[in-house]
């Protein structure tokens, strides 16, 4: 009888695309999949963890407490614990948990069946917690959720030293995948009707390190615009100090290369971002901005900010607010500093208070959440192209909105009218009304076309048959897999 599972994942864009990875290698083994709504129900359940945010731990045990009546009552169910966290914690895991059957780390992805297979086989728990890097994830097969979209792996791992940061620790030094096997994978992805793809990297523009080609990135954008039915490039995400001028060019001058950038400030201070190890100045991040900005004036820009740093002053802090007041972020993902065992900036003096981190916390977000809304308050009467989403952002009933993507990243809610539109359809709309987080658009549709991908979410197949997310052409069967082959991924900085 086929065993059925589901994937609970946590963190960043690099675990979701291990995740499709997981997916594709357990329905090649014969495994069918159930909704994470379902948990309980099935055979095995798999969590793909992250070890960045704070109570990683205790959200990770306490899913495991309430999933160990359900593996009394069913002798036969499985539990398996994979990425950044349980690279960290290996057997401890076990030791807090002993109803898990297997452990797996972030270089041994293409391991999962076969340990679940040996958990079974031997009635014990499996741990299994690879060094290195021998097999990139990308070469795995993989259920994709989406089939107008698609995450497309450029590097694996991290050679930056950031303190406050435990993923280099997790995933490696810094391994690029060749050039040509990148765009064999997108031009697949296209091919199979996706529209859009997203390329990863812990810091995608320091690809080429390992080849010496400090251009490798800018080249690879460009190419990326000859694939045909590729539509939408996006990238997450660069480190201002790899950040190059024949970057911006290659964004301004590829056609399906979205206006949009998502690049981590983490501190305005400069006192903050040496503490950091960030390698920059606020000074060279503005400057990279307005450059930016003068190639791409419509570029909608994004970023990461830590409040709270150990040591960071009032006038730290003030210096933050400066840097974000002048850069003008759409929006920003916006954290509380907290202490990661195993980082150096853990162990460093001045750890700030809760309640002083606190404030200033509310602080940047009101002073962010009246820019964002200016920002999107100046969208309104333009005309933008929205790439329809499933299960994105809000579904009123009653006003019957739909959502999707512009082109520069923003969220957009729209009514669609009569027109029967699809998730993986485009639309073009009149910005209405811009919100702090979304745009609406209440007006007529503009345009609707009808794309492949909407007709493959609609059927929810693949052509040939497929069940919508299953591999790629040429990706299809797994590798041989070494016993030391794994894989590794990036955390957002």
């Amino acid at each position: 009888m086929s065993r059925s599972y589901t994937i609970r994942t946590y963190g960043c864009q690099m675990n979701v695309h291990d995740s499709e990875r997981m997916a594709g290698l357990l329905e090649a083994a014969g495994y069918t999949r159930v909704p994470p709504d379902r948990t309980d129900d099935a055979d095995v359940v798999v969590f793909n963890t992250c070890a960045v945010r704070e109570n990683a731990d205790n959200r990770l045990y306490g899913n495991l407490g309430h999933l160990r009546p359900a593996k009394t009552s069913r002798p036969g169910m499985q539990i398996a614990v994979g990425g950044c966290l349980a690279q960290k914690d290996r057997a401890e895991i076990v030791r807090r948990a002993p109803w898990v059957d297997v452990v797996f780390g972030t270089h041994n992805v293409h391991a999962l069946p076969v340990l679940l297979e040996r958990a079974r086989h031997n009635a014990a728990a499996q741990v299994e917690i690879a060094e290195s890097l021998e097999v990139f994830p990308s070469t795995l097969p993989a259920r994709r959720e989406s089939v107008y979209a698609g995450w497309v792996s450029i590097s694996v791992g991290c050679n930056n030293t950031c303190t406050f940061c435990i993923v280099p620790a997790l995933r490696g030094k810094e391994r690029d995948r060749r050039p040509e096997d990148v765009l064999a994978e997108v031009r697949a992805l296209a091919a199979d009707g996706v529209l859009e793809v997203t390329l990863l990297g812990q810091n995608v523009n320091a690809y080429g390190v390992e080849s010496g080609d400090r251009g490798a990135f800018a080249k690879l954008l460009r190419a990326c615009g000859d694939v045909p039915g590729l539509e939408r490039v996006r990238f997450t995400s660069p480190h201002p100090r790899d950040f190059t001028s024949d970057v911006i060019a290659a964004m301004a001058e590829t056609p399906n290369a979205c206006p949009q950038l998502h690049m981590p400030l983490q501190s305005g201070s400069d006192d903050v971002l040496r503490r950091m190890r960030r390698s920059y100045r606020s000074r060279r991040y503005l400057g990279i901005l307005d450059e930016v900005r003068a190639s791409i004036p419509d570029a909608a820009i994004t970023t990461d900010i830590i409040v709270g740093f150990p040591g960071e002053t009032e006038d730290d802090f003030a210096a933050t607010l400066d840097v974000v007041r002048e850069a003008r972020f759409s929006s920003a993902f916006t954290f509380q500093y907290s202490p990661r065992p195993g980082t150096p900036a853990a162990t460093l003096p001045d750890q700030l208070p809760k309640a002083v981190v606190q404030e200033r916390y509310e602080r940047l977000v009101a002073v962010q959440e009246e820019i964002s809304w200016a920002g999107n308050r100046a969208q309104e009467g333009r005309v933008v192209e929205v790439l329809v989403a499933a299960g994105e952002g809000r579904k009123d009933s009653e006003t019957r909105r739909l959502s999707g993507r512009a082109r520069d990243g923003r969220l957009v809610h729209f009514a669609p009218g009569d027109a029967a539109v699809r998730p993986g359809d485009v639309v073009e709309v009149e910005i209405g009304y811009g919100a702090p987080h979304h745009l609406v658009a209440d007006g007529p549709l503009r345009s609707h076309r009808r794309t492949r991908a909407g007709d493959l979410h609609e059927a929810g197949t693949r052509p040939g048959g497929t069940p919508t997310g299953l591999g790629l052409p040429g990706f299809g069967a797994p590798a041989p897999a070494p016993a030391a082959a794994g894989a590794c991924g990036v955390e957002a900085t």
